[in-house]
């Protein structure tokens, strides 16, 4: 049986820092340091321009703060402890904006299970980061709702009343109260691994299918049995926030741990991306870090995805599907929640506009000239299972010699600037005790990398390769270690300057970044823990 004990940590609201703070800060940047970059403007012809611009430059003291004012990573680390056979689970977050609302998100969730008769009790982890577009709606609804419909795929609907879940109006609450007790799947059965995967799969597609199709229901509830007129909504409250929901979009990748059965399930919709650091122990206790990307970025520029877009679409359309790396020559990515303009007819998209937007007079995106046989993005996504190879300190066995150490998930505002290699290495360091700053030509001989298992790549060539220049070693949360590095590292200046662009210039030179790290380490009994 399965009880609800999850707690999604979302970032939505940042910490405030007492007024002497910023008095101090305000009062250590001279008004007069400024620097001066090119920026896109629309001038007053409607066309976009470029033209230089002057903006502060942000202290020291300022960028150390963005670069911890996540919630969950404000100097410490937050941390999940689930002991599992002597070990313990933890995991940090960091996030850094440059859209304004930030529209990636992340979330966290624990979920205890009780025992049952072939199935001993035990702690599943999830952690999920979210990389919302054209707007921040439809990634922070994913933050409320799509581990709950994970977890409700993955065991029975039945409440523990024998009752069925609360009828109520919103169509998302089936999965915000979802019953509190749960028949979970038996993980001693053959075939379990597929079955976990087609249900993350279906809880994907369920939520999307909501999401797309939440402006029809507030219309199909709005219009007259007598008069089958197209309603104006345009001020109806639903109206606008189901819309909101559909046309917005957000990719998710999500990685659910089974520590006890050494099972890792990664789930991505979209080009977030999530890597492996491995530890592979040498006879002498030396050893280096194998580097495993467990996902595809899913964008039009991954072959496998646009082979996939192909084989799902008329021959005839097959020049027009990827454009310029884009889908119809727009969206970046192949498969992401919401982007309903990629998914609904022409039809529909015309009735949608003339019920709630036409009224309005709001300037939106409109569907792409080029679709004809849609949907051309789906929410669908690709999941992985790995076996955890894990050492058991309660037990005489020998440790492994290769093992996964540390998982990194993130949005693809961190691999626009990191390769996987330089995060596996930016890590395997900090777990070191790397302090200070280290020149990028000398950190592969004190931690060395090899690559393992390639998978499909989707994005552009990263910024940050090459031998020049230094990383930082200084952030004491491992998940802002990296966002320090991916945007300047040991180079003060480029990383005072790139963090001091703001909304919306910064878009054209950073993107928002989530981080989150997680890692075991082996458990102190308290004996030890007091000699510490």
């Amino acid at each position: 049986m399965l009880r609800r004990a999850w707690k999604p940590v979302l970032g939505a609201a940042a910490l405030m820092a007492p007024p002497a703070y910023y008095f101090y800060v305000s009062h250590n940047r001279s008004p007069t340091t400024t620097f001066s970059i090119d920026v896109k403007e629309k001038g007053p012809d409607g066309k976009t321009h470029v033209v230089k611009r002057s903006f502060p430059l942000l202290s020291k003291l300022a960028v150390d703060q963005r670069i911890s004012e996540s919630p969950v990573s404000s100097g410490t680390s937050s941390q999940t402890q689930t002991p599992s056979e002597g070990l313990v689970w933890k995991h940090t977050t960091a996030r850094i904006s440059s859209n304004d609302p930030v529209e990636d998100m992340y979330v966290h969730a624990t979920i205890s299970t009780e025992a049952t008769s072939s199935d001993p009790a035990r702690n599943l982890l999830f952690y999920s980061v979210l990389d919302g577009h054209a707007g921040f709606d439809t990634s922070r609804l994913l933050s409320h709702v799509l581990i709950p419909a994970v977890v409700l795929e993955l065991s029975s609907s039945v409440a523990s009343d024998g009752g069925a879940s609360p009828k109520t109006s919103s169509i998302f609450d089936k999965y915000l109260f979802y019953p509190r007790s749960h028949t979970l799947m038996d993980a001693s059965q053959e075939g379990h691994v597929e079955r976990v995967s087609q249900a993350i799969r279906k809880a994907f597609e369920d939520v999307d299918f909501e999401i797309v199709n939440g402006p029809l229901r507030v219309l199909a509830a709005n219009v007259s049995k007598l008069d089958l007129n197209v309603p104006d909504l345009g001020k109806h409250p639903m109206g606008g926030a189901s819309m909101s929901l559909a046309l917005s979009g957000s990719c998710a990748l999500m990685a659910l741990l089974d520590p006890l059965r050494r099972d890792l399930f990664v789930a991505c919709t979209g080009d977030s991306r999530a890597v492996a650091g491995i530890w592979e122990e040498d006879d002498d206790g030396t050893g280096k870090w194998r580097v495993e990307v467990l996902t595809e970025d899913q964008t039009g520029r991954n072959a496998n995805e646009a082979e996939r877009m192909r084989s799902e679409h008329p021959a005839s359309e097959a020049e027009d599907l990827i454009l310029r790396g884009r889908v119809l020559g727009g969206l970046a990515v192949t498969r992401a929640f919401g982007d309903a303009y990629y998914k609904w007819p022409r039809e529909v998209e015309e009735l949608l506009y003339k019920a709630f937007i036409k009224s309005t007079g709001k300037a939106v995106y409109r569907a792409p000239a080029r679709l004809k046989t849609p949907p051309y993005v789906i929410a669908t996504p690709i999941v992985t299972h790995h076996k955890l190879s894990l050492p058991n300190p309660a037990s005489s066995e020998p440790k492994p010699s290769s093992s996964l150490k540390f998982l990194v998930l993130a949005t693809d505002g961190l691999w626009d600037e990191l390769s996987s290699e330089d995060v596996v290495a930016l890590v395997g360091g900090y777990f070191a005790g790397l302090k200070g700053t280290i020149s990028k030509s000398s950190l592969p001989a004190l931690v060395p990398t090899t690559v393992g298992s390639l998978t499909a790549q989707g994005k552009e060539e990263t910024k940050g390769n090459g031998q020049e220049g230094s990383w930082a070693f200084v952030d004491d949360n491992v998940s802002a270690h990296l966002i320090r590095n991916a945007f300047g590292g040991g180079d003060e200046g480029k990383l005072r300057k790139v963090l001091s662009i703001p909304a919306p210039h910064s878009r054209d030179w950073r993107d928002d970044v989530t981080v989150t790290v997680v890692w075991w380490e082996e458990a102190q009994d308290d004996r030890t823990k007091e000699k510490v």
